[in-house]
């Protein structure tokens, strides 16, 4: 059966269903449609919720339960990260170069998934919301040439991850690794990671209760 068939389908002025009502059986899906205005994503955000694909190009927003994040101050260096931290020729910058960030992300191949959920209507929404400050990237360079990072938005206390891509060994984990220092140091309390992944929970993340991410959620933003 169609998506749309057994998921509200927005119009631009719909507001999104409660997280309540989402699918855990389809990875948390809440709702279809109703566009990427700017005033749409901060507001989903602020939920909690994410989009998350695309059906005949109308955005998939998710609300997975539960929830992986990362507590900045349980951020785990390895040993091989801390080699890096001291003796790579890495530099680290922040948001010199968000457009080639999110695209980077876009192209890179990621285990089980066929082609890229970040369309371009996504690539537009997101350097908007980077135009207007809310959107950040955190990049990893080599001998100028930008080659890691990862993008997110900051919405009040939280800062909320969105993808990864990585053209060196560590390069992503080197920029994580920046960014997290700086996201300590100007006192934002939670990364949301989205799904639970091995690599994330490498680095510390961990699984929490949509009850435990709505209480932060609600401290940490209000």
């Amino acid at each position: 059966m169609p998506l749309a068939h057994t998921i509200p389908l927005l119009s631009a002025d719909d507001p999104l269903p409660p997280v309540a009502h989402a699918r855990p059986e389809l990875g948390g899906l809440l709702a279809i449609g109703g566009g990427l205005s700017v005033a749409r994503l901060l507001g989903a955000y602020r939920c909690g919720v994410f989009p998350w694909g695309t059906q005949h190009g109308l955005p998939l927003w998710h609300y997975p339960e539960p929830r992986m994040v990362l507590l900045p101050q349980e951020f785990r260096i390895s040993r091989s990260l801390g080699k890096t931290l001291r003796n790579s020729r890495f530099v680290f910058r922040h948001n010199s170069d968000f457009p080639g960030v999110i695209r980077a992300c876009a192209q890179t191949p990621r285990p089980g998934q066929d082609g890229t959920w970040i369309s371009e209507e996504m690539i537009a929404a997101y350097c908007e919301l980077h135009r207007l400050g809310w959107a950040h990237s955190a990049e990893t360079w080599l001998d100028d040439e930008l080659v890691g990072g990862l993008y997110g938005l900051w919405i009040g206390q939280v800062f909320f991850g969105e993808s990864m891509f990585s053209w060196q060994n560590n390069a992503s984990k080197f920029a994580l690794a920046h960014w997290v220092a700086h996201l300590r140091a100007e006192h934002c309390g939670l990364i949301d990671c989205q799904m639970h992944t091995a690599h994330l929970a490498s680095l510390g993340a961990r699984e929490i209760s949509g009850t435990q991410f709505q209480h932060l959620l609600q401290t940490l933003i209000g």
